[in-house]
């Protein structure tokens, strides 16, 4: 969505402008009737996907007793 507004508008209301934007919009600023800028929001990062494992090997169990060792027996060497 593309909306034209005046810069002298935009002083008192730009928090609130700013918290309106969708991903994509732009909002063209204008000084005397003639386009000055464009604030155009960003759109959020594309998140990857969590791959298991990529962890290991990064934590070390240090302990004199063997008794709580028994339940990491699995993701120790």
């Amino acid at each position: 969505m593309q909306t034209t507004i005046a810069v002298e508008d935009v002083k008192l209301t730009l928090p609130e402008l700013i918290d309106s934007l969708t991903p994509g919009d732009e909002v063209i600023l204008t000084r005397n009737h003639k386009p000055v800028a464009k604030l155009v929001s960003e759109k959020p990062p594309e998140s990857k996907p969590r791959v298991p494992g990529l962890g290991k090997g990064m934590i070390t169990i240090i302990s004199d007793d063997d008794d709580h060792l028994k339940d990491f027996a699995e993701y120790m060497p």
